[in-house]
């Protein structure tokens, strides 16, 4: 018997029950036949859900062999007792470590030199005993030293609760504040914070001031925006000397900022909200930095005197560039680090504040990702970068802006004898039904024939201008050693060619989005890197979103999909502003109550543009606490795949009962849901023996 054919004889699928519920906007009379997924009360769902996990458990249990080498083989690729590099500020060398066996990373320092003794300051491990899920938020250090500002979720819903430990007793302090988001900075008395606050939406609306040893009843609200599609943050500027509070959407932005030294005066205005005009503040002596889209679509650089911080008195420091996006600048003592984008990649530049004199940071390969590391010191002339390729593994580089030397401090360790040497990347161009051309990331094993029958496991994401980046990952050896071609399609909805990029895959645009990604599949078919019964295609979110609406455009393109808690029925849930993020998402996607946008989004939901056809092999995954895309998407997308597809080709939901929108948070239990989905893949592929 055909081995898909006996899979389905294990057991049958689950079947939802139609509960048909009419949604009426415009006119349009929707029939939603599992809206009634939504509500997490009722037993059935739950039911439902664990219905699907146990069906997929059955289909998956002639992987359990091949998910536990799997595992094994990633584990042993890992450094399980490792430290990080330890970076300075002030007095004290801080660092990270983990130990073999645990879960969770702690955080340490010493006092003086790194010779000093050990200082743990905070054990996620012990933290985590006994809850399922645990993710720290803040972790901020006062600057005196002495007191340990740090978060902590518990379910992976991303309402944290707010803890306050004395570094010199470490005796907890008995003031907690819950529901708050993982944004905090210190004013320079030691002892005031502003912290913000979320609503029922999950979304950071309110800055309060607390004052250590006071009640958190008597603290202070600063500022509470009402405005839904805006979420507010705080920080504090490198140089120390200014707190700045941060109220942004998706395409604006408003800062106000407040002298760290002084915390119960009033807070101040840089520039207030203008629609389309995103702003960020650093500061400097006597001026403010500032990187502005204003009247430059791939921003531009201006700085203005902090006494007088109004528009009308900013001066233009690097002009706008039509070929070149700023993606950000960082502030030293007398050195001004330029972060850019050329071509898709990442470059930076140095700029000697007291000379004028530049110096460039640049990279040999081919595909690469390139950030700035921590950097807590002002006065300082080392710069600490990170640099991580499809080849080479994660690196710490301190860069003397001086001197313009880079020295490696730290190269992630791989075990097992990995070899660079017998891998390779490319950057290639396949060409968009428009003609844009449109990059792909790519990397193999050498030795691979371009024959057409290669594995290939193609990925995107394509929104909110996020770049995908080509990192390394020890895991994905795993693939690429039995052969399979790992790649990135650079599709628009991104911000890889600059901000225009963007702009071109969002809203009346944003199926450049898809259309660009199935170009890159049939640019690698085309290309003899693989074939359509070799292509498996994965996405998680709004790359989840790409996921559905690439198989329902051309679902016989790919032989399998994997689609991490996706983003997929679209049009309901931004129409909800109840949900986190749904209000501000009309800036990203469009506003649903105006007709224009509603049948546009209409018309590419994955939800919503399910037909009566074949799909391919299909495992979704959810988790019950996401905040961001909730449970009941890809319950409701599985539902009607069931319901209404035409093919006998595996559809497998699964969702992890106890966790959010990343999945587990141990790494040992990450690695167990990895292995499940490479068992997945390799599957579907034929390559599980």
């Amino acid at each position: 018997m055909h081995k898909d054919k006996l899979l389905h004889n294990i057991t049958k699928p689950p079947v939802a029950e139609k509960q048909p519920q009419v949604l009426e906007l415009h006119g349009d009379r929707r029939i939603d036949n599992y809206f009634w997924l939504r509500d997490i009360d009722n037993p059935q769902v739950l039911a439902y859900l664990e219905a699907e996990n146990s069906y997929t458990a059955a289909i998956m249990a002639h992987t359990q062999a091949l998910q536990i080498t799997l595992y094994n083989e990633m584990l042993a690729r890992i450094k399980e007792t490792d430290l990080s590099v330890p970076y300075r500020k002030d007095d004290y060398y801080y660092y990270v470590r983990t130990e073999e066996g645990k879960d969770y990373p702690i955080y340490c320092r010493k006092k003086g030199s790194l010779e000093a003794p050990e200082e743990v300051l905070l054990d996620e491990n012990e933290l985590a005993k006994g809850h399922e899920f645990f993710s720290l938020g803040v972790f901020d250090i006062s600057p005196n030293h002495q007191i340990l500002a740090y978060s902590v979720d518990t379910s992976g819903s991303e309402q944290y609760t707010l803890f306050f430990l004395d570094l010199t007793t470490f005796e907890l302090s008995a003031e907690t504040i819950p529901d708050t988001y993982f944004s905090l900075a210190w004013a320079n008395d030691n002892k005031t914070i502003f912290y913000t606050k979320i609503d029922d939406a999950n979304r950071p609306y309110q800055l309060f001031r607390h004052t250590l040893g006071t009640a958190v009843d008597n603290d202070i609200l600063i500022y509470e925006e009402l405005d839904d599609i805006y979420h507010l943050y705080v920080e504090k500027t490198r140089s120390e000397q200014y707190l700045l509070m941060l109220l942004k959407s998706s395409i604006t932005t408003e800062v106000h900022y407040l002298d760290a030294n002084y915390p119960e005066k009033d807070w101040n205005l840089i520039h207030p909200r203008t629609t389309g005009m995103e702003y960020d503040v650093d500061h400097h002596s006597d001026y403010f930095y500032i990187v502005t889209n204003d009247e430059a679509t791939n921003f531009k650089l201006v700085k203005t005197l902090v006494a007088s911080p109004s528009k009308e008195n900013w001066q233009t420091i690097i002009p706008h560039q039509e070929d070149v996006l700023l993606s950000g600048i960082s502030l030293f003592a007398n050195h001004l680090v330029i972060y850019e984008r050329k071509g898709g990649l990442e470059t930076a530049r140095v700029k000697n504040l007291s000379t004028g004199e530049e110096s460039n940071i640049n990279f040999p390969e081919p595909t690469y990702e390139f950030y700035e590391g921590n950097n807590p010191e002002f006065n300082t002339t080392i710069l600490r970068f990170h640099y991580t390729s499809f080849i080479t593994p994660p690196s710490v580089f301190d860069y003397n802006m001086e001197t313009h030397q880079r020295e490696l401090k730290k190269e992630t360790e791989v075990l097992g004898g990995y070899d660079r040497t017998q891998y390779q990347s490319e950057w290639l161009m396949a060409t968009a039904e428009d003609g844009t051309q449109i990059p792909i990331s790519i990397v193999y094993k050498q030795g691979m024939q371009k024959n057409g029958q290669n594995p290939l496991l193609l990925t995107g994401y394509g929104a909110y201008g996020a770049s995908y980046p080509a990192t390394f990952s020890s895991n994905r050896l795993t693939l690429l050693d039995r052969g399979v071609v790992f790649a990135i399609a650079h599709i628009r909805g991104g911000e890889e060619m600059g901000r225009k990029w963007y702009e071109n895959g969002k809203f009346l645009q944003k199926k450049n989005t898809f259309t660009d990604f199935i170009a890159c599949a049939e640019y690698l078919i085309d290309e003899n890197w693989t074939t359509s019964d070799r292509l498996i295609i994965t996405g998680g979110s709004a790359g989840g979103l790409l996921m559905g609406a690439v198989i329902n455009l051309r679902p016989e393109l790919f032989k399998a999909v994997v689609a991490h808690v996706p983003f997929v029925d679209v049009v309901t849930t931004i129409l909800d502003t109840s949900l986190p993020l749904s209000a501000m998402e009309w800036e990203e996607w469009g506003n649903p109550n105006d007709p224009v946008y509603y049948e546009y989004m209409k018309s590419y939901s994955p939800y919503d543009n399910v037909e009566a056809k074949n799909y391919p092999d299909m495992l979704i995954t959810a988790g019950l606490n996401d905040s961001r895309v909730k449970y009941w998407e890809p319950a409701k997308w599985t539902a009607k795949l069931r319901e209404i597809k035409t093919d006998r080709n595996i559809l497998l939901l699964k969702t992890n009962m106890g966790a959010g929108h990343s999945g587990a948070s141990g790494r040992y239990e990450s690695l167990r849901e990895l292995a499940f989905e490479y068992a997945f893949i390799l599957d579907r592929l034929g390559l599980s023996e």
